[in-house]
């Protein structure tokens, strides 16, 4: 039954991140909307939806680890794994903007967690807790990342690259309805299934959240990433990994450890580095390589700091 779970789930997220990808576009199109505001908002807050439902839920049933480690395993898969796929598939390449703005915020998110997340070591607490104070001050970081994605909006000399497919309101609106609709469903049954046989093996709930959980609940944003670079629109794709880290850190966690504290236990500095890390490695590879383009060689190496990563944490 866990199999099925994981199948069904599979399919329902790559027929929603189409949809949902071309229904998005084209509404970018028409209002005459940058495609990386698309992304940091629209998408990005439509494919994290599973992750913002795992981790209240956790954090109400009192499953810190599991609420925790979604939310950094998640950004951690998003930023190795769904850039590096999204290479291989087609080159990313980021604008300027993107470079000097949004990827530095995504660092500083994941820098302002690690902060968070270690009481113990700053303040000489007796346990590392990321408190109701902690997620109010995480929620206005969020409203901060609204009022710039909005803020961009209205920036004309943001970059366009790519030709987007022209559709009917009427259409474009039933894509992006039933796009988050089917992402939303399937990742609940991809994460249903996955959880079900990780227990079934006897692991740990850090690792859960780390691995299937955070796997699972981000295989809408790989799907959507790989989807866009295909239709030729790289700041859909690129915009949805960042937009996601961010509403995973600030809106998520800030929700979730603001109907309950969140004892920090199996995740480590080490997960929280290593999420601080990827973000760097992200922004050093467009800064520096090949006119701010993520290729192939960038990516794969994306892809084999993951696996090194999992391989660590298993």
């Amino acid at each position: 039954m866990d199999i099925l779970l994981l199948i069904g789930g599979l399919i329902l997220i790559i027929a929603g991140a189409n949809g949902l990808t071309d229904g998005a576009a084209s509404v970018a199109k028409r209002f005459h909307i940058p495609s990386i505001v698309i992304g940091l908002t629209i998408v990005a807050f439509g494919t994290s939806a599973p992750e913002l439902t795992v981790s209240v839920s956790s954090a109400i049933k009192g499953s810190a680890d599991i609420a925790i480690g979604n939310v950094v395993g998640s950004n951690i898969f998003n930023t190795l794994m769904i850039v590096g796929c999204t290479a291989l598939v087609a080159p990313i390449v980021i604008s300027r903007n993107t470079l000097k703005k949004e990827i530095p915020l995504c660092i500083l998110s994941a820098v302002v967690l690690l902060v968070m997340a270690n009481d113990r070591l700053l303040d000489g607490n007796g346990a590392n807790v990321i408190s109701i104070t902690d997620g109010l001050v995480l929620l206005c970081f969020f409203a901060i990342f609204l009022g710039y994605t909005f803020a961009i909006a209205g920036n004309k000399e943001r970059e366009e690259e790519g030709e987007i497919k022209s559709l009917p309101m009427w259409r474009s609106t039933l894509y992006i309805i039933g796009g988050l609709a089917a992402l939303i469903w399937g990742g609940s049954l991809f994460v249903d299934g996955a959880s079900g046989i990780a227990r079934s093996l006897g692991v740990s709930e850090s690792v859960i959240g780390l691995t299937l959980v955070a796997g699972g609940t981000s295989l809408p944003e790989l799907a959507t990433s790989v989807a866009a670079a295909l239709k030729k629109n790289p700041e859909i794709a690129i915009g949805n990994v960042i937009g996601s880290n961010l509403f995973n850190i600030f809106f998520v966690l800030g929700c979730s450890a603001s109907i309950t504290p969140l004892h920090v236990t199996g995740i480590t500095n080490f997960d929280l580095l290593t999420l601080v890390g990827s973000g760097i490695l992200l922004w050093f590879f467009g800064l520096f390589f090949a006119k701010r383009t993520i290729g192939r060689l960038e990516g794969g190496i994306m892809l084999l700091a993951y696996v090194i990563y999992t391989v660590m944490l298993i």
